[in-house]
């Protein structure tokens, strides 16, 4: 599994949707929010969390397709089918890999970023803590997405229209929890929330990705 998880880190980085595509666009998106509110520290401040949640969700959105497409493509998912290791870790390397290369990248810039949005220091622990714990969850939601496209000619949009609707969750807790903390508010109950939906999201989609893949491999 560790040999797996190693070719899957250095194919994300050679295939193009290593960290730098995403801090890219988690960039851009940071730096196009004020010329379209305002500059104004009252405005941006208060919407920052949020600014920075959908940034992060639409930035793992880009390197989806590319989980499993490469393997499709040059018959490597057919030999991990009918390889020893069960189809359902195969599926969790890949998630840990799409986030080591994705998420997480993305979670050690979300307080340099945020000092761009006015978001004051205090938010900056929250900011990481919401998305540390949220973000496992995109790319195993992603990869349960992409089981479920792999094979098709454009499955980007589908794969998008499919994951978008599953990640609302995830954003409105995870922004939630970085806003009532930054606030000086109680923020334990949105945090174990998007605890619970990473939690929830590992033990059940590995499951419902290896089935979708083998479907797919008929």
């Amino acid at each position: 599994m560790i040999a797996l998880l190693i070719r899957d880190l250095r194919l994300s980085v050679r295939a193009g949707g290593g960290f730098g595509l995403g801090l890219a666009f988690f960039l851009i998106v940071t730096v196009l929010v004020p010329f379209g509110v305002g500059p104004e520290e009252a405005i941006l401040a208060p919407i920052a969390p949020g600014i920075l949640w959908v940034g992060a969700l639409l930035a793992c959105l880009l390197s989806l397709d590319r989980i499993f497409q490469l393997d499709y493509e040059d018959g490597s998912l057919d030999l991990l089918a009918t390889a020893p290791l069960p189809m359902e870790g195969a599926v969790v390397m890949k998630a840990v890999a799409h986030w080591l290369t994705t998420g997480l990248p993305l979670v050690l810039a979300a307080p340099v970023f945020g000092a761009l949005l006015n978001m004051p220091p205090e938010g900056f622990l929250w900011i990481m803590g919401s998305l540390a714990l949220g973000t496992p969850a995109l790319s195993m939601i992603g990869a349960f997405g992409a089981a479920l496209t792999v094979g098709l000619k454009r499955g980007g949009l589908l794969l998008s229209l499919l994951v978008l609707p599953l990640y609302i969750p995830t954003l409105i807790f995870g922004a939630e929890a970085a806003s009532r903390g930054m606030a000086g508010f109680e923020a334990g109950t949105p945090m174990l929330m998007v605890a619970g939906i990473t939690l929830g999201s590992l033990a059940l989609l590995p499951f419902a990705a290896a089935a979708a893949l083998r479907i797919n491999l008929r």
